[in-house]
């Protein structure tokens, strides 16, 4: 497997579970600055390897007159104070090919969003910047055709990619997780990541609305992906949901962080030390 580098960050092929995790959207500089530090503080306690995480700009919106962020300069720059007062390294949404050189003076990390999976400018765009890439596997994309992005990316001599799952389109509205998809992704030979905050989304329902997420699998969705052995959680996360501006009702309540990490960290203790078994022919009964 490739091991993907995120500064002093190694991800996949057995290192440790690492996280990314912020607010869904960049609401204020002081909400962003409050989340990170607290974060770091769980991510500390726990070592856990941390990546701060929240969007300049949701371009996907149910509405028009939704919050979508500050913007890319504006947003930027309050990723980089994060970056200086932390010292921890960031991610960030794109959704337009014309922002990949802005993005690389300041991220870490640069993610490509679930339903721009496929597009190639973008990827493109995002490969040439040599950055680490977060792909989100559509929600209309089976497993194994990730391996297209893939191709994509490392046509252009960067194969510094995560993948992402966040869930697949279940009949109208509603998304399911199929924890086979994590192993495909896995064996495409690049670290997987498991995002089970945007999974319990119930689309067709305002983010903003207690019904538009079901919170109560966050937990049980956590612990079985990191049973399967992935290598990164994703996780949106915080301090007042209620209030927030986007994905109010999927993100985890902050105070709920460190332990739903505690568990995560004690499956994925247990699981990485069997990751590296063959089990190719555990069927084969020749």
């Amino acid at each position: 497997m490739q091991i993907v580098q995120v500064g002093d960050i190694k991800i996949g092929a057995g290192n440790p579970l690492a996280l990314i995790a912020g607010p869904c959207v960049i609401e204020t500089e002081d909400i962003v600055l409050k989340t990170a530090e607290q974060v770091k503080r769980i991510a500390d306690k726990l070592k856990l390897p941390l990546i701060f995480k929240s969007s300049y700009l949701k371009d996907n919106r149910s509405s028009s007159k939704s919050y979508q962020g500050p913007g890319l300069e504006k947003g930027l720059r309050i990723l980089q104070k994060v970056k200086e007062q932390f010292g921890i390294p960031v991610l960030s949404d794109i959704h337009d090919a014309h922002d990949a050189e802005a993005c690389a003076e300041v991220l870490d990390v640069i993610q490509v969003p679930a339903f721009l999976s496929m597009q190639t400018t973008l990827l493109l765009a995002v490969a040439r910047t040599g950055k680490v890439i977060n792909v989100k596997k559509g929600q209309f994309l089976a497993a194994s055709d990730m391996q297209t992005a893939i191709n994509k990316i490392t046509g252009e001599g960067n194969n510094q990619i995560l993948l992402t799952d966040r869930g697949t389109f279940f009949g109208y509205h509603n998304l399911i997780m199929d924890m086979r998809n994590l192993k495909i992704m896995r064996d495409l030979g690049y670290p997987v990541v498991l995002d089970p905050t945007h999974a319990i989304r119930k689309y067709g329902v305002s983010s903003s609305d207690p019904r538009g997420g079901a919170k109560e699998f966050i937990f049980p969705l956590t612990r079985a992906g990191v049973a399967t052995g992935v290598d990164a959680l994703f996780i949106e996360t915080h301090p007042d949901c209620d209030n927030a501006l986007c994905d109010a009702a999927s993100m985890l309540p902050l105070q709920k962080l460190e332990e739903l990490l505690s568990q995560a960290k004690t499956i994925d203790e247990m699981v990485k030390p069997h990751l590296s078994k063959d089990d190719s022919g555990l069927y084969d009964y020749k």
